[in-house]
């Protein structure tokens, strides 16, 4: 057995295990409510940890004092702790590599895209909205880090100046919920924010960015007030869609397919996103799985992203051309369905998707763009296997 057990009012015992009900009944009219919520216990710091092994212990504190560090008993319960290299640790646990002196905290120069405070506005007709600064756990490569940190204020509490401005820019048909992440919110904060959006006429798709389906699902299934709610949005004309963030098929546990479901069940459109990462998901047949079990789901890969190089990062970042050679690895060995995605670098001027590789060429193309005569645009670079980010490359035309 692992030696973090999740916690539930229900099972007074630190570090025991909780038997979960083998199934989860979604909340529709024909359908009776589903089972008392779940708890999940959140740790801030090694020390409230059971049984942490303490070589573990050790780094986390060590690094948490610049990067911090949070995580809960469900995902800490899929850690194999005999297996220094297991990839779920890998995500969540800090590594002293951390603390190397590599890349920015804005790697994406993200200050330039805000139009009001917590609002970014970088392509036409989407705008992101920053809506808290908390996560279910933290992922160590995170590339917006810099929210969790005391002198961060990008964040918004008060959504007022959000609203304004999409209201008045109609040319925005798609808002996204970001932070941080907006499920880990209270479903009554939630519904605030997601009535105010789809009563604007111009906004037809709603996203919410979320890694709580992965790092803590019974946030979807148990609370029949959020399914309530998605159903509501959704009966009429916006789509909501929940960007997904499964890195690894490890995450896939029985009650992550069962959030799946539920979130589709309740009216939601489901894709996943993520990015590459060393000691992670740097595999062909890790990513060819992942595809796959996203597509049976019914929530296809969306985007595989070279991971930005973002301070802290060093350890977890691979270059593109060995990032673009994985996924091209990885789409020879599933279907059709299964190779939907594209590997694309979330750069300051847009999306830029790596479309060919040969031996003296990397070939880029503008997927979405921040200046209009930039959309579409084709790149022809000279090949450089060290280049971890589109600045380390040189356009020969």
């Amino acid at each position: 057995m692992n030696p973090i057990g999740m916690a539930a009012a229900s099972n007074p015992l630190p570090g025991a295990s909780l038997s979960l009900a083998p199934t989860v009944e979604f909340v529709r009219p024909d359908l009776p409510a589903p089972a008392p919520e779940r708890k999940v216990k959140y740790y801030r710091s090694a020390s409230q940890i059971p049984n942490l092994p303490p070589e573990v212990a050790q780094q986390i504190e060590a690094v948490a004092q610049r990067y911090v560090f949070r995580a809960n008993s469900y995902y800490l319960d899929l850690i194999d702790w005999n297996d220094p290299a297991d990839p779920i640790r890998q995500l969540v646990i800090p590594r002293r590599e951390e603390l190397n002196d590599w890349g920015a905290l804005d790697a994406s120069n993200e200050a330039s895209n805000y139009v009001v405070k917590g609002v970014q506005h970088k392509y036409r007709d989407t705008a992101l909205v920053l809506v808290n600064s908390v996560c279910g756990a933290y992922c160590r490569y995170c590339f917006r880090k810099r929210l969790f940190m005391n002198d961060n204020d990008e964040t918004i509490h008060d959504l007022s100046a959000a609203y304004e401005y999409i209201g008045q820019h109609t040319e925005i048909t798609d808002v996204l919920l970001t932070g941080g992440d907006p499920l880990i919110m209270s479903t009554g904060k939630l519904r605030v924010i997601l009535e105010r959006f789809a009563a604007m006429p111009h906004v037809k798709t709603i996203r919410i960015g979320s890694k709580m389906p992965a790092f803590n699902p019974f946030r979807v299934t148990d609370d029949a007030d959020l399914q309530a709610l998605l159903r509501e949005i959704t009966s009429g004309p916006r789509a909501v869609y929940v960007m997904a963030h499964f890195d690894h098929p490890r995450e896939l546990t029985p009650e992550a397919r069962e959030g799946i479901a539920c979130l589709i069940e309740n009216g939601v459109r489901v894709v996943n996103q993520c990015p590459v990462i060393r000691g992670i998901n740097d595999d062909a047949d890790v990513l060819a799985e992942l595809f796959t079990e996203m597509s049976l789901l019914g929530a296809p890969q969306y985007y595989l992203f070279q991971c930005r190089p973002t301070a802290g990062n060093q350890a977890y970042d691979i270059p593109i051309t060995e990032g673009y050679q994985l996924f091209q690895q990885a789409q020879r060995k599933v279907s059709g369905l299964n190779r939907r995605a594209r590997f694309s670098m979330s750069h300051a001027s847009g999306k830029i998707e790596v479309v060919g590789l040969d031996a003296e060429h990397l070939y880029l193309r503008y997927h979405r763009a921040r200046h209009p005569q930039d959309e579409g645009r084709v790149m022809v670079c000279r090949r450089d296997d060290s280049a971890h980010w589109f600045d380390d490359l040189v356009e020969v035309r």
